[in-house]
């Protein structure tokens, strides 16, 4: 796997993993690398410099930025939006994990009280509730589980 920083021609920058670095270039060709952002295909590779594994006897790498902290500070404006969106539907409503399909049908049902609610449903089950009229939507992002 091999990781590439990309930009659009709207000067979007973003990254994504690809197989190869020919995988790449095939996916290019077909037209099928696109900017999250605006959805342009006119997307090229820009400089980046490689992660290399320091020595076992070297200095650990600077507290700074760490990989948890690196993958959870939102990086532009979308990400940020999505970060306060996720605080609002987390502080806001109540995590029923897998148990969504079956939670939101009793409250349509009539058979629980109406309570907000998020978690996790297959897709033949989020569209048989979608079919049977019960309003549904998808997060854009993933539940963070709760253990106990």
């Amino acid at each position: 796997m091999i990781r590439y920083a990309l930009k659009c021609n709207a000067d979007h920058a973003f990254e994504s993993w690809f197989a190869s670095a020919g995988a790449f270039d095939s996916l290019k060709a077909a037209g099928m690398v696109v900017c999250p952002e605006c959805g342009s295909t006119e997307v090229e590779k820009t400089l980046m410099a490689p992660r290399v594994r320091p020595a076992r006897k070297a200095a650990p790498a600077p507290a700074a930025e760490t990989k948890e902290t690196a993958l959870t500070k939102p990086a532009n404006e979308v990400e940020e939006k999505l970060a306060e969106l996720r605080k609002h539907v987390e502080a806001n409503s109540d995590y029923v994990g897998l148990s969504f399909a079956a939670e939101a049908r009793k409250m349509h049902d009539g058979e629980i009280p109406h309570r907000s609610i998020y978690g996790e449903a297959k897709a033949d089950e989020a569209k048989a509730l979608l079919e049977d009229g019960v309003p549904v939507a998808p997060l854009p992002f993933m539940p963070t589980r709760k253990t106990n």
